[in-house]
């Protein structure tokens, strides 16, 4: 199964936004942090928010991130849309038609996590992140 959600970028408020997510529509808020996966090398960044996910018991899913310092973030464009699931062919095609004729941010590739991750701009200014679900690992 794949699944498609937003994915919304902060600069360091990711961890009190994703409360305020988690009190407005409840469910259940998952987080990783930097330091978690070793993902930077500025010790300041250890505690920024990785990757989180809200997941309501309804079935929605939001997501977010802090930005990392090195990287621009620009309000109003700080939200990408994700693709995510364990079908590797379909993942891969998504990835590569939506990047023809945009720019690939991060090619998709085996990331720390263990699953395959990549980034891109499609032709329209949209950000797409793109996460096929390694062994054993469960899809979100």
């Amino acid at each position: 199964m794949t699944s498609l959600n937003l994915y919304l970028s902060f600069r360091d408020s990711a961890r009190a936004a994703m409360d305020l997510y988690e009190s407005v529509f409840g469910g259940t808020v998952t987080r990783s942090t930097f330091a978690d996966f070793h993902a930077s090398e500025d010790p300041a960044e250890g505690e920024k928010i990785m990757h989180s996910a809200l997941t309501t018991d309804s079935g929605m899913v939001l997501m977010a991130a802090d930005t990392p310092n090195s990287m621009e973030l620009t309000p109003g464009s700080n939200f990408s849309v994700s693709l995510s699931g364990d079908d590797e062919a379909e993942l891969t095609g998504y990835f590569e038609k939506l990047s023809a004729g945009g720019t690939v941010v991060q090619p998709l590739a085996k990331a720390p996590w263990g699953d395959s991750f990549g980034m891109l701009v499609d032709p329209f200014g949209v950000n797409w992140l793109v996460n096929i679900a390694g062994p054993g690992s469960s899809p979100a």
